[in-house]
């Protein structure tokens, strides 16, 4: 009878665990890189993606393949991306301290939204910072890089991915935050000549749309 009620007990809870499993597209997992794999880290298919949050490129990109690469491929859990920063300035670097500080649960997100809404937070950096060279407020190198991450309205997609200013704090005034972004921008040093840039299963793939990029994922098996 005791044996009768365990299995009965089985068969009623499977399934809501089955339901509570978080989809592969809101998955991340740390790379021993620094940088953060979205989706199944056992796939089949392995994209790197080399991107820098003010390349234009790497928005329509991210925007373009978004239906397929994560609403099919890495839903399916055949596919997983792993996210490389580049740093091409200030901005680049607030924007990928910002995105790393996020953490695994809400990393995919904070990378979808910072490249939604590119145009939105680029426009608001020149206007904050015309030249490119102010010299923003602050007693240090967090202050200045939150002055920067506030008149560029980073501070609010952050806000809006779920991150709370407590975190946002934390994140800006710990020097090894931004130590751990540069490092997985410099470690592309010599690797890669722009961005966008991908590596397919360990294969380099440059100047690859997402026209292109897809039959080949299709090939390496993407679903």
């Amino acid at each position: 009878m005791k044996k009768l009620a365990l299995l009965a007990a089985i068969a009623v809870t499977a399934p809501l665990s089955a339901a509570t499993q978080r989809p592969w597209a809101d998955v991340a997992t740390p790379a021993p890189q620094g940088s953060y794999v979205i989706g199944n880290p056992a796939a089949k298919v392995k994209l790197v993606e080399y991107v820098s949050y003010t390349c234009p490129h790497c928005g329509h990109f991210t925007r373009d393949s978004a239906k397929v690469l994560k609403g099919q491929m890495i839903a399916s859990g055949s596919t997983s991306v792993e996210i490389r920063s580049s740093v091409h300035d200030r901005y680049d670097l607030v924007a990928a301290t910002l995105a790393r500080c996020s953490g695994p649960r809400l990393f995919p997100k904070m990378h979808e939204m910072l490249f939604d809404r590119q145009e939105e937070w680029l426009n608001k950096a020149v206007a904050f910072d015309p030249v490119g060279g102010q010299n923003p407020a602050g007693n240090n190198q967090g202050e200045k890089m939150r002055t920067l991450a506030k008149g560029a309205g980073l501070i609010d997609i952050a806000k809006a991915a779920g991150m709370t200013d407590p975190a946002i704090n934390a994140c800006f005034s710990n020097e090894a935050n931004v130590n751990a972004t540069l490092k997985v921008a410099q470690a592309m040093q010599g690797k890669i000549k722009g961005t966008p840039t991908f590596e397919l299963n360990g294969k380099l793939i440059e100047n690859a749309d997402w026209a292109a990029l897809e039959p080949m994922l299709r090939k390496a098996g993407a679903k």
